[in-house]
């Protein structure tokens, strides 16, 4: 087994997963010591009930996967998460404010969840697939401004995942100031490795059990 499994989120972000299904992702999580389970709001009370007495974290998306809720929205689905027991949440950013250069929204939208958060690990997940370079460089800026922890490549769910050409641009512009999260077509030890050889201090992937075998 390699060392890399701390560095993962283990991930079920499926529409139709089912509470068996969570409670499987927790059990796995325990067993490779992942650093933490990324899943829907709906299981975050089932997750951390499970992996309270573990170092294993829950992880939360926000605004999933479209970004396109309000800062209200996503500031209110924060707070649950956090109540409930989520430690760390992965929030999508305005994508159409970014495009349309509204960068006060975009900033305060990230900062929202930020503070909803209360002192809780927020990544800000970009969507670099439907970003220009300079899009991609714009949204790390925004959510440095903002107060996140990380920046994250990807949702999943679009039209790309995350490339390590990307990973290596969102490092260079965060410094060591943010976290960069890979996440989006991570399925194997070899990808996974590249990733973190870019610049990745996360890797979020379903594929993790493999990958940590490997």
């Amino acid at each position: 087994m390699n060392n890399i499994a701390s560095c993962i989120d283990h991930t079920l972000l499926k529409p139709e997963a089912t509470k068996a299904q969570v409670e499987q992702l927790c059990a796995e999580a325990k067993e490779y010591q992942f650093a933490s389970v990324c899943i829907n709001p709906y299981h975050v009370e089932l997750a951390y009930s499970l992996l309270k007495d573990t170092p294993v974290l829950v992880c939360t998306v926000v605004g999933f996967p479209l970004g396109a809720t309000t800062s209200e929205q996503k500031a209110a689905e924060t707070a649950q998460a956090v109540r409930q027991g989520a430690a760390e949440i992965d929030m999508v950013i305005n994508i159409g404010a970014l495009k349309a250069g509204d960068t006060d929204v975009v900033e305060n939208d990230i900062r929202a969840v930020v503070q909803a958060a209360e002192g809780k690990l927020v990544k800000v997940i970009i969507e670099t697939c439907l970003l220009t370079e300079e899009e991609k460089v714009l949204a790390c800026e925004l959510s440095m401004k903002a107060g996140a922890h990380y920046v994250k490549t990807s949702t999943g769910f679009s039209t790309g995942g995350a490339t390590a050409e990307d990973i290596a641009l969102m490092r260079k512009v965060v410094g060591d100031k943010l976290g960069v999260k890979a996440s989006g077509g991570v399925r194997d030890l070899e990808a996974a490795k590249k990733m973190i050889a870019a610049g990745a201090s996360r890797i979020g992937s379903s594929n993790s059990v493999a990958i940590a075998k490997s």
